[in-house]
């Protein structure tokens, strides 16, 4: 009897937060194409900074609702990481590499964040990955990057080069945001990161609207509001609470459907023409994914213990750190 209701009682949570999850993974879908809209009126600079500061605006709210205690001086330097990662490094540079890349294309190369923090982290935790993981990741590397050397013409672009370093800088964000979640809820990871980059981002904001020419639109507004507000921390909250109810691999698996979206509207609400080589390669990308999430990054050599906490509201366990790191894929932001 007991067995029949727990089981009757994980069922419902289990459908709740797939569909937090699938939520998380829709929102991120659209960062491109709208940062694609809000290029079309800010120009590189005041987008991000201005994204980022009605983030932190949004995030703010939240923190002071829920009455979150200001971290530990112990946990700021990883929340360092992670602001210069996930706030100000991804979105600067993606948003560098838009303006001459097309967002199908950003879409294919971006698909390998899981890799590369899936990498990432096991260096971090000291983990020992099967061969298989490490096939995949080089298989996954080896396809994204003839991809972009057959559509630049055998030589990287200049927005090539962003995108690989969006790579670079926003998987190192998600492996500490993965060490920080064993301790605080992952929501209170991205506010307090947003928080403590203010200082530099709302001068930064100001000279960038005084410097760059603003044309206020329905699209470029629109898409800036989404990527600000959505992006960076709405759809992060949804997607953290979804994992929380289902399980960091299981919602993992959800989000490899994330760089296909971002085509789907590529096409649809831009008007992109896909390249013959753009559906292939993404899809390798994901099978190449999917291969490393099921192999798994393998144990680390000193595990830490991943305690229970509260999370707005909502019962969170956090994951495992070697799992936490490996399989935390939040595109998106």
């Amino acid at each position: 009897m007991r067995a029949h209701s727990s089981a009757t009682t994980r069922t419902p949570i289990a459908v709740r937060g797939t569909a937090l999850a699938c939520l998380g993974v829709a929102a991120f879908s659209l960062t491109f194409p709208s940062t694609h809209w809000a290029l079309s009126g800010f120009g590189a600079w005041s987008a991000v900074t201005v994204r980022a500061v009605l983030a932190t605006a949004v995030a703010g709210v939240f923190l002071v609702a829920g009455r979150a205690r200001v971290p530990d001086r112990a946990h700021w330097a990883g929340l360092a990481v992670v602001a210069c990662g996930v706030v100000v490094g991804f979105p600067l540079l993606t948003t560098l590499a838009l303006r001459t890349t097309d967002t199908s294309h950003a879409a294919v190369v971006v698909g390998a964040l899981p890799l590369c923090t899936a990498v990432l982290a096991a260096l971090r935790t000291g983990a020992r990955p099967s061969r298989t993981f490490w096939a995949a990741a080089v298989a996954g590397a080896a396809v994204v990057t003839a991809f972009t050397l057959g559509e630049s013409g055998g030589a990287p672009t200049a927005g090539d080069g962003y995108l690989f370093g969006a790579l670079l800088v926003c998987a190192a964000g998600y492996v500490e945001g993965g060490r920080l979640a064993a301790v605080l809820p992952g929501w209170q990871v991205v506010g307090w990161a947003l928080v403590g980059t203010l200082p530099l981002t709302l001068p930064a904001m100001v000279v960038s609207l005084s410097l760059e020419p603003v044309r206020l639109t329905g699209e470029s507004v629109g898409g800036l509001v989404w990527v600000s507000v959505v992006s960076q921390f709405l759809g992060l909250l949804v997607w953290y609470r979804g994992m929380a109810a289902i399980g960091v691999t299981r919602a993992s698996q959800l989000q490899l459907a994330q760089p296909v979206l971002t085509l789907v509207w590529s096409a649809a609400l831009l008007g992109e023409r896909l390249g013959a080589a753009t559906l292939p390669a993404a899809l390798g990308v994901l099978v190449c994914v999917a291969v490393t999430q099921r192999s798994g990054a393998g144990r680390p050599a000193a595990p830490e213990s991943a305690p229970e906490h509260e999370a707005h509201g909502g019962r969170a366990v956090a994951a495992s750190m070697a799992e936490g790191m490996a399989s935390r894929t939040t595109s998106g932001t």
